[in-house]
């Protein structure tokens, strides 16, 4: 074959690839990502795919990238704080079937270490403490314990989930007012390994707007997973969003109320019991939805007392950022 025969007959398939490459935009489009499972019930659904969508405005406006509350919002405030500028996107984390923790987000100022795992306890030899506080089915339990940390001089973290901001925006101010730590507990209360990515992002993001909607302070940035129900991929993702994850030593199990066999002394127990240098503790702020108990409310200021007697000291959980 001569030379020119073989130029032609090689160029022909070069141009049809490079005519195809072109059409297609220079690569194959990427496969969407699937939903792990179907999200939860039609109405936490309806919210999450809003959050989703309002995330995505979040984002740009920023630059930054089971108990839900029965009671209808009755103290709502008129006017929408406005929210400061946030730190730039996201550092996009890993996906399924990647190893390793991504890196730190560009803007936090938080280490490297703190990203990647879902602390149980701050990693310290003093003896410390961190009490922590979720949002509950509602704020009956608020006040109280409110009105026991500043009587003890201590100051506590507080998970709301963007719920409990929009249904008790006044509790909310009281919260930031008495100086306690605000971290972020999801919009709805889902179990995240049942929801898919933008879903994720959007009971994040839905949250973090609904906190600080009711007069509340930045929940960055801590995050609790609902249920304590997540994976390395939910860890990840939330990493991404500039939340550090944080569970517990142990749970006082006060929210199971008398009717549940548990009572003041009990929730007292649990925590001497489980008792170590760093232990994060995990109440609740709002009563038993059927027999109205406040257990964590009530145990808590001989729950200080008994602590202090063996030397301990309280701090909130901005002990883990060193």
């Amino acid at each position: 074959m001569t030379r020119r025969r073989r130029a032609v007959a090689w160029g022909v398939p070069v141009c049809l690839f490079v005519a195809l490459a072109a059409c297609s935009g220079g690569a194959p489009a990427k496969p969407p990502v699937p939903s792990r499972t179907t999200g939860p019930g039609p109405a936490a659904a309806t919210r999450a795919a809003t959050g989703a969508s309002e995330a995505a405005s979040l984002s740009s406006a920023l630059g930054r990238s089971v108990f839900s509350p029965s009671a209808a919002p009755t103290d709502r405030p008129t006017a929408v704080p406005a929210t400061s500028a946030g730190p730039p996107p996201p550092t996009p984390w890993p996906r399924p079937g990647t190893i390793g923790p991504p890196p730190p987000t560009p803007g936090t100022g938080l280490p490297a270490g703190v990203f990647g795992k879902d602390w149980e306890r701050i990693p310290t030899s003093r003896k410390i403490v961190a009490l922590t506080f979720d949002a509950g089915a509602n704020a009956d339990g608020v006040a109280p314990i409110l009105a026991t940390l500043a009587r003890e001089h201590v100051a506590g973290t507080f998970f709301l989930t963007g719920q409990f901001a929009d249904s008790y925006p006044s509790k909310v101010r009281d919260i930031a007012a008495s100086g306690g730590r605000m971290g972020n507990h999801s919009s709805t209360h889902p179990y995240f390994t049942r929801l898919d990515d933008a879903a994720l992002r959007g009971e994040v993001l839905g949250a973090e707007r609904d906190i600080l909607s009711a007069g509340g302070k930045d929940p960055r940035p801590f995050f609790r997973f609902p249920f304590g129900d997540r994976n390395a991929h939910d860890i990840a993702a939330v990493n991404a969003l500039g939340y550090v994850t944080v569970r517990w030593t142990v749970d006082t199990l006060g929210w199971q109320g008398t009717s549940g066999g548990r009572s003041a002394a009990s929730v007292q127990s649990r925590v001497l019991d489980a008792l170590v240098p760093g232990e994060i503790v995990l109440m609740h702020l709002g009563s038993h939805p059927q027999d109205h108990s406040t257990l964590d409310a009530d145990a808590l200021p001989a729950l200080i007392g008994a602590l202090r007697d063996r030397g301990y000291g309280f701090v909130t959980l901005d002990a883990l950022l060193g």
